[in-house]
């Protein structure tokens, strides 16, 4: 028993005393610097000899890689960035706060980051690894908010959240870097005037809608998307066309294909995958993968191997490589599908009493997509095309989300 309690009194003595000689060290090194703090110091500061410090840390450097592995100031600030993303609220005044606390933190230690700044080609490789580890970590809690924010579609970037965090803290660690190693410049006024003209330029700047082209799309793009009941109806009449019209139409409404996209199939681009029917894309753009709905605005159009699509494809007696043919064999056409559409929407209104168009179906299926879970970022991805592009599919998802809501109360008693 008393070896025991003298065994458990030794391992709480050198736990403190190693946390003695790293919070000495951090005063030391914020004080005075890393190259005029010396082992004899920080050993006398945390109230012990310099063995105990040679035999916990090997060395002075081996000390700062415990203190630069240790600090979680930054990981402190990164988390509490990040619960301010739900809700997100006034996404200014976030970054805001999270560019001058970060400022804070780094101020408090001006010397510390002089010596860091001014020393590091001095210092072993890991402990730069450790330096990199902790930018690194800042990073990554900043992508986090703005990856949550721009899901949300708070804000339009055409940057992908990593990118942007990299940028934002790389001008706040500048900012340190001049003001701690530089007198009397004119870059800025003061703190405040960096910071105000830091969050303006950083979210009308890289966080604008788009470059000038793209983002002249999302401005005067509107998505008409269609109800449910015109939908289910426009297939109805594709199925009493035939079987390859009534595939066509679940395509163009179950996976929010385009008219060249879907010409653009063949036989081959089917892959069978037990969870799911999935379509690979091949033009326009960059390859892709997209998967064929079961369920299409709350009905369903069979299972994943008994569905429209491969009810076509096994009625087919023919070897043709294309998915859909005409009647004489060959690969359909653009102009063909669109004379299939109008087939089937004759005589049918939208709510705007027009025509529908063969565009409204791609729009029809992204705003379900987003109205079932899917994030921005994944319908960028199946669809390829720009998240800030896809913006206004997310708020007319929002949009319908709200009527819904809306219904759904006032079917409740108060």
């Amino acid at each position: 028993m008393q070896v025991a309690l003298a065994l458990f009194l030794m391992a709480s003595q050198s736990i403190s005393a190693r946390q003695r000689l790293i919070q000495a060290a951090l005063e030391l090194f914020t004080a005075q610097g890393v190259s005029s703090t010396t082992t004899r110091q920080i050993a006398e500061k945390a109230g012990v000899n310099e063995v105990t410090l040679f035999r916990h840390f090997g060395n002075k450097h081996g000390l700062l890689l415990a203190v630069l592995e240790e600090s979680a100031a930054f990981k402190d600030l990164g988390e509490s960035l990040v619960r301010r993303a739900n809700p997100p609220g006034n996404v200014y005044q976030a970054l805001k706060d999270y560019a001058s606390d970060s400022l804070h933190t780094l101020e408090r230690v001006p010397e510390f980051v002089r010596s860091v700044v001014g020393e590091a080609d001095q210092f072993p490789a890991e402990n730069r690894r450790a330096l990199g580890r902790g930018l690194t970590e800042a990073n990554r809690y900043l992508a986090q908010y703005l990856a949550t924010v721009i899901q949300q579609g708070d804000i339009n970037t055409y940057l992908p959240p990593e990118k942007l965090a990299s940028l934002l803290n790389g001008m706040i660690l500048g900012y340190a870097v001049i003001e701690f190693t530089s007198e009397f410049h004119e870059l800025w006024e003061d703190r405040d005037d960096f910071l105000e003209n830091l969050v303006e330029l950083f979210l009308h700047g890289a966080m604008s809608a788009a470059p000038q082209l793209a983002r002249e799309a999302v401005i005067t793009q509107e998505v008409d998307d269609l109800p449910a009941i015109l939908v289910h109806k426009i297939l109805q009449n594709s199925r009493k066309s035939g079987i390859q019209d009534y595939a066509l139409a679940y395509l163009l409404f179950g996976a929010g294909l385009s008219v060249p996209e879907i010409v653009g199939l063949q036989r081959s681009h089917q892959i069978s995958d037990p969870q799911g029917l999935i379509l690979q894309i091949t033009t326009p753009g960059l390859p892709r993968q997209v998967p064929a709905n079961q369920w299409i605005l709350g009905k369903h159009y069979g299972s994943y191997n008994n569905n429209p699509l491969v009810k076509w494809l096994k009625s087919r007696k023919d070897h043709h490589p294309a998915m859909f043919v005409d009647n004489v064999g060959n690969p359909i056409s653009d102009s063909q599908l669109l004379q299939c559409w109008e087939v089937w929407t004759q005589g049918l209104l939208t709510p705007q009493g027009k025509p529908p168009e063969i565009v409204q179906a791609q729009q029809t299926w992204r705003v379900e997509m987003l109205m079932r879970g899917m994030s921005l970022e994944e319908l960028s991805i199946l669809t390829g095309g720009d998240r800030a592009q896809l913006q206004p599919y997310a708020r007319r998802a929002k949009e319908k989300s709200a009527l819904e809501a809306a219904i759904r109360l006032d079917h409740k008693p108060a």
